[in-house]
């Protein structure tokens, strides 16, 4: 197998643990780990880094195949484009559905087709592996209905958002499923001194990350304190196949959030810099076996 280069961007929640799981994927090499220029400090590189190279500028790097951009949502359609210019393979876990999604879309798939390149965007599980398991269950019952449910459990790009509220020291939004597909936002937030919780509840029930949910701020001492990784969906359709009614679909899962976040998209790099042609992708647009390392005979004889 050829081996990858891969450059993590961004080392927050996402990004450590990417850096894992490029180290454990069989096809990969961590080419190193690109950061903000104050965070590449000596005295601020964490210990686990030891060894690795981080940088403010992936030129630095050397030849890298693809990079993993696990910086926040609003970032990517900005930092995307810097890395496909430079010729190399991004993977994003943009995580805005709708309108949004598709506008990055139609401007990366610009980018990469202008550059030689392939971008997978939204590469997380939800939207990502998520999106692959409605398409499939859409594909077995074409009528009908599905309902998915997230959580319990904490929402990284809603937690990002929050904290990115003017007067927010650190916050903490949690997903809680109230059935049929709609959710509660439970939003714990911890203020800089002077800030007023009335203005930093507004800034974040009108933002458009939370405006759509039954969404509930509250100010709290310590976030830290409440912190909990874990996830998970529940994602049922009940539908039509053929004329043949009341077929039921369900898929369960119960995860640690940014390390299946990460995993997703290490293979989708894989998928980016070895399978697709230039241009942008989202999940349910690549075929699950180029997701995965190995030869396509081993790959059908092993799965099919």
């Amino acid at each position: 197998m050829k081996t990858l280069n891969i450059a993590v961007v961004g080392y927050g929640n996402i990004g450590r643990f990417a850096v894992d799981a490029v180290r454990e994927a069989p096809d990969m090499k961590l080419a190193g780990v690109v950061r903000r220029a104050a965070s590449v400090k000596k005295s601020v590189v964490p210990p686990e880094l030891a060894g690795v190279r981080v940088v403010s500028d992936v030129d630095e790097l050397g030849k890298v195949d693809a990079a993993i951009l696990c910086g926040p949502t609003r970032s990517i359609p900005e930092t995307a484009p810097q890395y496909l210019k430079r010729g190399i393979h991004t993977v994003d876990s943009f995580d805005i559905h709708g309108e949004a999604l598709w506008k990055l879309r139609q401007s990366l798939d610009k980018a990469g087709k202008a550059s030689g390149c392939a971008a997978v965007i939204s590469a997380g599980w939800d939207p990502g592996s998520d999106s692959m398991v409605r398409t499939l269950m859409l594909a077995m019952a074409p009528r009908g209905i599905t309902y998915t449910n997230f959580g319990p459990g904490m929402s990284m790009g809603h937690s990002v958002c929050a904290k990115s509220k003017k007067g927010v020291r650190d916050a903490l939004s949690m997903t809680i499923p109230t059935g049929t597909g709609v959710h509660r936002r439970m939003v714990y937030v911890e203020l800089e001194k002077g800030a007023k919780f009335a203005a930093v509840e507004k800034a974040i029930k009108t933002d458009d990350y939370f405006a759509k949910d039954d969404t509930r701020v509250f100010q709290v001492e310590s976030v830290d304190a409440l912190k909990d990784m874990g996830h998970g969906v529940n994602m049922v359709r009940k539908g039509v196949s053929g004329s043949t009614h009341n077929q039921v679909l369900e898929f369960n899962m119960r995860i640690n959030n940014p390390a299946l976040t990460a995993q997703i998209m290490v293979a989708c790099a894989r998928a980016a810099a070895t399978r697709l042609r230039p241009g942008a992708y989202t999940m349910p647009e690549i075929a699950p076996m180029d997701l995965l390392p190995g030869d396509r005979e081993t790959l059908v004889k092993t799965l099919v």
